[in-house]
């Protein structure tokens, strides 16, 4: 009797678990790095996969064309996850497009879904925090994601195991067909709106990074992106996301092979310095964002990894000297004299 019951919460359990997006387009090294990690996960062999490979550009050169080619054929090369579909796509629909009709095509079909980009490595507990944190927060409107990127700063000892924030991240995360259909496309509206905002300087946190400046960017076509997008329409419906204390993903893509992260030394260098966490307890806690965690991502985005108080001392000081009354003779005498 025992044994039956265990069966059948089990197989209830795998009914339950969320969908898992993965995109890709042109990395075939790094669609493998990623898909072996995936692959690691336990809940991977009970997972549904769609895959979702975006085609080649008209002007297209070889080069390209057979980096499309490669890519496509690591996805067949093994059974990532008990079940995998691979959507190919004939033409290029950009990473905007693409993203945003594959987000919506499964998620309204299952209700929710996980969502990884070909540079996204995960830890092995990745699907399990992902699934725990859908289904303890599903019947909560205002928790609007799941994320699992943390940056690595200063002070993470003394982050909560989870906790809330009003930011997406969107390098490994997840959502419900009742949050991500409230998702705004209109760049003009969401630019007005989030500056007409009291709270303005909350989406900047406290001007640590200019996540508005971003935001225009992509209204006027300078970037390409789907997430700020995401994250304004949180930050206007006064959304929330859960985050865990220690990071589950990694980027490798700031190699200058993707189409939008760039090549970027420092960010490689952070990310390859995070150690993901191999487990996270995932419990109901207060509906409400965590102020230290918003303070740890504000630290990160001002000073980067050390974000210590010595660090912190040095910024404050380097940035008065610049001031007039640090540049006035004046002071160095009245220095001087103090000195004595």
């Amino acid at each position: 009797m025992l044994k039956l019951l265990i069966q059948y919460f089990s197989k209830m359990q795998t009914n339950n678990l969320a969908p898992i997006i993965f995109f890709v387009y042109k990395r075939p090294q790094h669609t493998k790095r990623a898909l072996e990690a995936l692959a690691e996960n336990d809940l991977a062999k009970e997972s549904t996969l769609y895959i979702y490979a975006d085609g080649p550009k008209k002007d297209a050169d070889k080069e390209t064309l057979n980096a499309i080619k490669l890519t496509r054929e690591i996805l067949k090369e093994k059974q990532w996850c008990k079940k995998v579909n691979i959507i190919e796509s004939s033409e290029n629909k950009g990473l905007t497009y693409s993203i945003k009709e594959g987000i919506s095509t499964i998620i309204n079909k299952y209700g929710k879904a996980i969502i990884i980009e070909d540079d996204i490595i995960t830890s092995p507990h990745y699907l399990q925090y992902m699934n725990d944190a859908l289904n303890l927060y599903q019947d909560e409107d205002k928790v609007m994601s799941i994320c699992a990127l943390v940056p690595k700063t200063s002070g993470a000892d003394k982050l909560p195991e989870t906790y809330f924030l009003r930011f997406m991240s969107c390098w490994g995360w997840a959502t419900w067909a009742r949050a991500w259909n409230q998702y705004i496309s209109d760049l003009d509206y969401l630019c007005e709106a989030v500056r007409k905002r009291s709270d303005f300087n909350h989406f900047n946190f406290d001007g640590s990074e200019d996540f508005y400046k971003l935001l225009e960017q992509t209204r006027n076509g300078s970037i390409d992106t789907w997430d700020l997008q995401w994250v304004a329409t949180i930050f206007l419906k006064n959304g929330l996301c859960l985050f865990p204390k220690y990071s589950l993903t990694k980027n490798i893509g700031f190699d200058g092979t993707g189409e939008h992260c760039g090549n970027n030394s420092i960010y490689t260098l952070q990310h390859n310095n995070i150690n993901l966490s191999k487990s996270v307890s995932v419990k109901r806690i207060k509906i409400k964002e965590n102020r230290i965690g918003y303070n740890y991502l504000k630290r990160y985005y001002k000073y980067g990894e050390d974000s210590s108080l010595k660090t912190r001392f040095t910024f404050s000081k380097n940035k008065l000297k610049k001031t007039r009354f640090f540049q006035n003779p004046l002071f160095y005498k009245i220095y001087d004299i103090l000195k004595k």
